[in-house]
């Protein structure tokens, strides 16, 4: 496998309404390990990125419906995403670059491309993410917790977390105020292997309890969708369990 990105499987999804660049695209990148997912108008990849769980997204710029400019902007200011995006352009002006990286992408590959070239921007752009994610402070609402650390606190008070606790506040907090699929909860504490109990809520419930003991936001279960952090600003959408 051709992939330098701290060995973890990398999810992807790939966002192109050309039936036969995706079936190429497809054939290079899951012989390279990659796991797939793909959509071929921009609604129908709204859809799917905006309920996260992806390491990267290859997104072509003239998609039906809503174009890939738009929703990826989408992304950035309503979903609240951070997800490294890769545009595919026709163009090759400044302006039409420019653009692309103004409206949110990470970066571009101008059509026609080399496999060989975009497999390497998205390694590169999803190794970026990673480092930046594993290393930065994070701080939402009050909490405050250091990846490098593995320390973890709120308005000051220490959060005392079980590993797998810390792994899920910290994905959720990368994602604040945005909502992370039980699938991607899953697969940030138990990697490729999840267990076939649902051991997800135990590890829910612990640190929904050790948020409200010290007085941090709600950790709300969005029904259908995932978890989310809640500042207590916005309307109730979820139960109280996991």
């Amino acid at each position: 496998m051709n992939m330098d990105v701290q060995q973890r499987t990398v999810r992807l999804l790939i966002v192109e309404s050309d039936g036969k660049m995706l079936e190429e695209m497809y054939a290079y990148m899951e012989r390279l390990g990659y796991v797939l997912d793909s959509a071929s108008t921009g609604n129908a990849g709204w859809h799917q990125a905006s309920g996260g769980g992806y390491d990267a997204i290859v997104l072509d710029v003239m998609l039906p419906g809503m174009d890939g400019l738009t929703l990826c902007r989408k992304l950035r200011e309503e979903a609240f995403s951070n997800v490294p995006i890769i545009m595919l352009t026709d163009s090759t002006s400044l302006e039409n670059r420019v653009i692309c990286l103004n409206w949110g992408a990470d970066d571009f590959v101008t059509k026609p491309f080399a496999m060989l070239e975009l497999e390497a921007r998205v390694r590169a752009a999803v190794r970026r993410a990673r480092a930046w994610g594993s290393t930065r402070i994070l701080r939402w609402s009050g909490i405050e917790l250091d990846p490098q650390r593995h320390t973890a606190s709120c308005h000051g008070r220490e959060l005392r977390l079980r590993p797998k606790c810390f792994a899920m506040l910290a994905r959720l907090m990368r994602s604040a105020p945005g909502v992370v699929s039980r699938e991607d909860l899953e697969h940030e504490i138990y990697g490729d292997a999840p267990p076939e109990s649902d051991s997800l809520r135990v590890h829910v419930h612990l640190l929904r309890k050790a948020l409200a003991d010290a007085g941090a936001p709600l950790l709300k279960t969005v029904p259908h969708l995932g978890f989310r952090l809640d500042d207590g600003a916005g309307s109730p959408d979820g139960d109280a369990e996991g």
